[in-house]
């Protein structure tokens, strides 16, 4: 498993679409892709929403991201992480 974080910012219409059955099918969408969710933020800033999931691979977090937006109207910037504890092995 590999970690990723993803970005989301809304949309004029996605805001308008928050509900809690959207996150638990956002949940849901990211546990049939074979991975899990850590965690999820709201935030004020450039991003508004932060999730850190653990998914199989690239493929399907790329698979993720695409079919998250389409879902939901958000738009994910995704990204590979590395713990530093990590970054310092392979450094």
């Amino acid at each position: 498993m590999a970690t990723f974080i993803m970005f989301g910012k809304y949309s004029s219409g996605s805001i308008q679409k928050i509900s809690a059955k959207r996150t638990k099918d956002a949940v849901s969408l990211i546990k049939k892709l074979g991975g899990e969710v850590k965690s999820m933020y709201a935030l004020l800033g450039e991003h508004d929403l932060l999730f850190v999931v653990d998914l199989p691979g690239t493929e399907k977090a790329l698979e993720a991201s695409i079919t998250l937006s389409k879902l939901s109207g958000i738009s994910f910037t995704t990204s590979p992480a590395v713990s530093v504890e990590e970054l310092d092995k392979l450094v």
